[in-house]
């Protein structure tokens, strides 16, 4: 995937969330923004391994 530089991409979410979020970034060495990268970065990747799975499997099957 090529990057074209970087956007914003702002969220408001409540604090509760905002500090678990911050916690687990903490643990990590991370900062939030850095944090939150990180997880929709593996989220992507577990959805789009998910699908390629799905695929490879309807092509065997059929």
């Amino acid at each position: 995937m090529a990057c074209d530089g970087s956007k914003v991409f702002s969220l408001r979410v409540d604090a509760e969330l905002m500090a678990r979020t911050a916690s687990h970034a903490a643990r990590r060495g991370m900062t939030v923004q850095d944090y939150v990268v990180q997880v929709l970065l593996r989220d992507d990747f577990d959805e789009r391994f998910s699908v390629a799975v799905q695929e490879t499997e309807r092509f065997y099957a059929g």
